[in-house]
């Protein structure tokens, strides 16, 4: 826990972008065997935005120059551009280093984070330290991702759940204790390996006509061993950050979870004792869009007034690998 003379990491900005193309429940009916009812029912998606012209690095900038003009921050003195992400516009160079020179931020250093859907909640702690530190002023956190670049649209069971965003947020220092990141608690559990993964393209698997031909290059998943241990992990940790940090479900202005699936999110504010009034939902807009769902929500749900400056907000992801993981944050904009 922070004690009072540390250093308090506190989300000063937001910032966000989502594609103008849209893929409703309707134009899936279209291309694979399912419908609007089903997949409202299951998922909680009516819609989700695809881009497409442009790749991950496209989808982070346009997000971080929002952040910037709502802040009127000068890119020139941002610190460090962390990117949370698992469709980084290639290998290497970092993605955050494209977005980093198409944004000016000349004296910034950064990298990316892989953690698929929890990407987002450990980059955003790797950046809170950065800045409890001491040493950094301006960090720069963005969960971004492409995911229409790796499905199979033929694939019923994937291809209806992903789309394509990005948001970002501005960490800064403050002497204010009782703001900011508060603690977290992150797990990762690599035997989940095999439940959700692209098959093809790493080191282990180099990309071959062969693993093109096979469609070894999409998300591969596991639907239902997901689901089951996606619930029981992101809604205990979530429950268990709260004990941690000695609040009941009063005390909680909003859970902010990633948005997956529906039933999941139900699953989670109920281990919580939360009420649905106190959950942030935009999965029905923009579907699973990985590491951006987060603060797609935090930005969405501030910009409609609906967080406060105070606001004791808990924040939940599990993703591939398998990541997962929960934070108490306090949020700090008026």
């Amino acid at each position: 826990m922070q004690k009072n003379n540390e250093i308090s990491a506190v989300i000063t900005g937001v910032g966000m972008y989502v594609p103008d193309k849209v893929l409703d429940n309707k134009y899936f009916e279209s291309i694979v065997d399912t419908n609007d009812e089903w997949i409202r029912t299951r998922t909680g998606i009516v819609e989700r935005r695809i881009i497409e012209d442009g790749a991950t690095s496209d989808l982070g900038t346009r997000a971080v120059q929002d952040l910037l003009k709502s802040t009127n921050t000068d890119p020139e003195d941002i610190d460090i551009i962390i990117v949370a992400t698992v469709t980084p516009d290639m290998f290497f160079p970092a993605t955050a280093c494209l977005i980093q020179d198409n944004i000016g931020a000349k004296n910034a250093w950064g990298f990316d984070f892989s953690a698929a859907c929890s990407g987002f909640l450990f980059a955003l702690e790797n950046g809170a330290n950065f800045i409890k530190s001491g040493k950094y002023k301006k960090v720069v956190v963005v969960g971004a991702d492409k995911m229409s670049s790796i499905i199979d649209y033929t694939d019923r069971n994937t291809c209806i759940l992903f789309g394509d965003a990005s948001s970002a947020v501005l960490l800064e220092p403050s002497d204010d204790p009782s703001l900011g990141v508060k603690e977290s608690i992150l797990h990762i559990d690599g035997s989940g390996r095999n439940d959700l993964y692209m098959k093809a393209g790493g080191s282990a698997k180099p990309a071959s006509h062969k693993t093109v031909d096979n469609g070894e290059h999409y998300i591969y998943q596991d639907g239902k061993a997901v689901f089951k241990v996606a619930v029981k992990g992101m809604a205990d940790v979530s429950a268990e950050v709260m004990k941690k940090c000695g609040l009941n479900s009063d005390d909680i202005a909003y859970l902010v979870p990633h948005q997956a699936n529906l039933r999941i999110i139900d699953a989670t504010a109920k281990r919580m004792g939360i009420s649905p009034d106190k959950v942030t939902i935009n999965i029905q807009k923009y579907g699973n869009t990985t590491a951006a769902t987060i603060p797609l929500c935090l930005t969405e749900y501030y910009r409609d007034r609906k967080i406060k400056k105070g606001d004791n907000l808990i924040l939940a992801a599990f993703g591939g690998g398998y990541t997962w993981g929960a934070m108490h944050l306090v949020w700090g904009i008026d």
